[in-house]
């Protein structure tokens, strides 16, 4: 008679392990590839629509065949320095950058001390804020005529625009999130006693840092909007200027060529204060 064996089947999990084993793995850069192929992608159906659109013998916009052709060393040389005006992008973007370093440092200075004052004081929300909310309403451009009779120089001017149009969106978030502080936190600085400037650094400042840097996100971009259309007004080195004086040359490559530098530029000054942001509030800023 045959025995019958007692040892236990294996379990499902161990039968198919060695199979999991040997099936590939997912390779590391698929995600990069994920976020790469996209816009390469859309990218290239906006470049093969414009260049059907605007060969036609009625269009009045460059394809990219003739903007690549025209602006060819305007593209691959952009540090050229002929003296004067006549410079490469990356003379006329360095100027713009310090001003916008500028005046964006002294709104983001002003504007947070603002709202932390506006935030943590009932009188002077309701002294300061419809104020505030009238004058955030004004255009910029609608600054510069008082800011050049106040400071008679272009730079000043310039910078004080940059100053007055990027300020509001970081007093009003730097309030909003003081006011936000949650009750507990508060609760638990007056249990331990923590008052002063000891209140701000731990309690406060920690608690609305997200909303600090969402303010300084919305800053930052419309410092970049400002600036390019101030220069186009006070003239000088600056990629506002540089835009204005390729209309006036009937250069639209020219001009194309720029609005693609201030687009990157602006992008890359988004993502340097979105990452400060996530670097200081430890991931919980807006990505």
């Amino acid at each position: 008679m045959t025995a019958v064996s007692t040892k236990p089947a294996p379990a499902p999990a161990q039968m198919s392990r060695p199979l999991l084993a040997r099936l590939p793995q997912p390779s590391r850069i698929t995600p990069v590839l994920a976020s790469v192929i996209p816009p390469v992608m859309i990218l290239a159906v906006f470049l093969g629509l414009w260049e059907f659109l605007a060969s036609g013998p009625a269009a009045t916009l460059p394809p990219p065949s003739k903007v690549w052709a025209d602006s060819y060393d305007l593209i691959t040389d952009p540090f050229f320095d002929r003296g004067g005006l006549d410079k490469g992008l990356f003379w006329h973007l360095a100027a713009s950058l310090q001003r916008v370093a500028l005046g964006f440092a002294i709104a983001g200075i002003a504007g947070i001390l603002t709202g932390l004052l506006i935030g943590t004081s009932p009188f002077a929300m309701r002294g300061l804020d419809p104020i505030f909310q009238v004058l955030r309403t004004v255009p910029p451009l609608a600054w510069l005529p008082l800011s050049l009779a106040a400071f008679r120089e272009a730079q000043p001017s310039a910078i004080f625009v940059i100053f007055i149009t990027s300020v509001w969106p970081i007093i009003i978030n730097t309030a909003v999130g003081v006011r936000n502080v949650p009750q507990d936190y508060r609760n638990v600085a007056a249990v331990i006693r923590l008052r002063g400037p000891a209140f701000f650094w731990k309690i406060v400042l920690p608690a609305a840092a997200p909303y600090i840097f969402t303010g300084l996100r919305i800053g930052i971009g419309l410092s970049w909007l400002a600036i390019v259309a101030a220069e186009m007004l006070i003239g000088g080195v600056g990629i506002g200027f540089f835009v204005w004086d390729a209309w006036n040359s009937s250069n639209l490559s020219d001009i194309i060529v720029a609005l693609v530098y201030v687009g990157l530029v602006g992008f890359a000054l988004d993502r340097i204060v979105a990452l400060a942001g996530r670097l200081a509030t430890r991931g919980t800023a807006a990505a």
